[in-house]
């Protein structure tokens, strides 16, 4: 992973000629995104980073990312206005957001779904979890026909 020059080192981006489905791990807890870029990085993905909802929509739109895990609580711009306007560029509209947030609450899982998340899932969560939804997100199981 490299630094994107003029950020401070809070954003990086994929090494050109990794291989591997590209996710955008956005969270402003240094941390968080250590622990789940690690994990998803020995997991044979290639990683990018954003600390903010307006540092997730340069990213998104400059990496086209396959799928990107969004916190909603984040300086700037907030994950629920970052998910709206992913959602509703044309651009960036298909790809698949995984809300991983501490808001527990029934309601603000509602309002993320409102704002176009395709999954949320609550923190704290085990990185094999978080691989578990992604992989699910960009591989959905087949429908079985029935007979």
């Amino acid at each position: 992973m490299t630094k994107k020059a003029g950020t401070e080192g809070r954003t990086s981006e994929p090494v050109a000629g990794e291989k591997g489905p590209l996710v955008l791990i956005v969270d402003d807890v240094h941390d968080n995104r250590t622990i789940y870029v690690l994990f998803l990085k020995f997991s044979g993905f290639r990683i990018a980073e954003a600390e903010n909802g307006e540092e997730a929509l340069r990213q998104a739109e400059k990496l086209l990312p396959d799928v990107i895990v969004m916190d909603l609580s984040l300086p700037v711009m907030d994950g629920w206005e970052a998910t709206r306007r992913l959602k509703r560029d044309p651009r960036t509209k298909r790809i698949p957001i995984v809300v991983l947030t501490g808001h527990a609450l029934p309601e603000h899982a509602r309002a993320a779904r409102d704002a176009g998340c395709d999954l949320v899932i609550t923190k704290p969560c085990l990185p094999d979890q978080l691989l578990e939804a992604i992989r699910g997100i960009l591989h959905p199981p087949k429908a079985r026909s029935r007979g």
